[in-house]
């Protein structure tokens, strides 16, 4: 068997084709990469081969860390490796090993520092042996989280929600709920203010406009933003981006307006109808937490799924000092910014 050869993509279609291929994120698109790249992050693409066999793909974030620790680097969802999707044999445990230790080895030799963190889109209990690898306590992704199987019927979706869930949906139907996908910058950005509404009232911090405008603007077709308005405004809105298999909802929110009309199962629901009608296999929540969110998320299906979690490979003695200083960062940085994220809002 050839050994595995490490490139660099450059080329956006190329990319995007590669992880749609490979059954990837949304998170590992190009497009993400470059919300990313607009803050303190810069992106690179990295392809892993066999010979002519492409074996597997990670979007590998960098990021420069405060001394003494260099940089870290960052994969989120990812990586995306030949045969995802399907049994988990060991085949396909054998190429997973084969492209962590390919990223890994590029990381430790073009970027340095305390080390790489995975967070791939792998089932609990799926990731395989790889000498260095660490489990991670810290996580940025959560990894509890609902996913749907869009192969199932709508009907067999709508009877695994809660009985409450489901009647709003069913009702919104009935009456005509407006519901529109939204597309032009100046009604993402109405949106934006119902987001503001939201996070106001539950207590956790938001990016700029610009960022979410950039969202908006890289992703493209990719980006599936639906709200439901009344009088001609936005009220709630459900905003997700889409791979070739997965639908993944970045953010959530509603008004009080919004909250009245019961608009939120709806407007979920046809963000995953979209999916649906565009041949998806999965649509994931984006995390559960302690909150009332994760608890209508969770109305929203008959089970949990946990995912693998994080996965580090240590560079050097650095690592241990920046796991043990992780969790206080991380607090000092709540507190400056007025309240944690809701997941996915990274």
């Amino acid at each position: 068997m050839p050994a595995a050869t490490t490139q660099v993509v450059t080329e956006r279609q190329t990319w995007d084709a590669d992880v749609d291929r490979l059954g990837g994120h949304p998170l590992q698109l190009w497009g993400w990469g470059e919300v990313k790249a607009s803050g303190p992050w810069a992106a690179h693409r990295l392809r892993v081969t066999r010979g002519e066999e492409l074996v597997g793909a990670a979007q590998v974030l960098v990021r420069r860390l405060p001394a003494p620790f260099g940089r870290l680097a960052y994969v989120p969802r990812g990586p995306a490796v030949a045969g995802d999707g399907g049994e988990v044999d060991d085949a396909l445990l054998e190429r997973r090993a084969t492209v962590l230790e390919a990223v890994a080895s590029w990381c430790r030799e073009h970027v340095g520092g305390v080390g790489v963190s995975f967070e791939p889109d792998w089932a609990a209990g799926t990731a395989p042996e790889v000498p260095g690898l660490v489990r991670a306590s810290e996580t940025v992704l959560v990894p509890t989280t609902v996913i749907l199987d869009l192969r199932r019927s709508p009907e067999e979706l709508l009877a695994a929600m809660d009985r409450s869930p489901r009647r709003d949906i069913r009702k919104a139907g009935r009456d005509g709920m407006d519901l529109r996908r939204v597309t032009a910058e100046a009604d993402v950005r109405a949106v934006l203010d119902v987001y503001r509404e939201t996070a106001q009232r539950a207590g956790f911090a938001l990016h700029s406009d610009d960022y979410y405008l950039a969202v908006h603007r890289e992703l493209g077709e990719r980006s599936v933003l639906v709200a439901a308005y009344a009088d001609d405004a936005p009220t709630c809105f459900s905003w997700c981006v889409q791979s070739g298999r997965t639908s993944f909802q970045l953010y959530g929110g509603s008004n009080e307006a919004g909250r009245r009309m019961r608009a939120t199962p709806p407007v979920y629901w046809r963000t995953v109808e979209i999916a649906q009608e565009a041949g998806l296999e999965r649509f994931d929540f984006n995390g559960l937490l302690n909150d009332g969110i994760s608890a209508f998320k969770r109305s929203l299906a008959s089970h949990d799924d946990e995912l693998v979690g994080t996965l580090d490979v240590p560079f050097s003695w650095r690592y241990g000092l920046w796991v043990r200083a992780l969790p206080r960062a991380k607090r000092v940085l709540r507190a400056l910014r007025g309240g944690a994220r809701r997941p996915g809002a990274s």
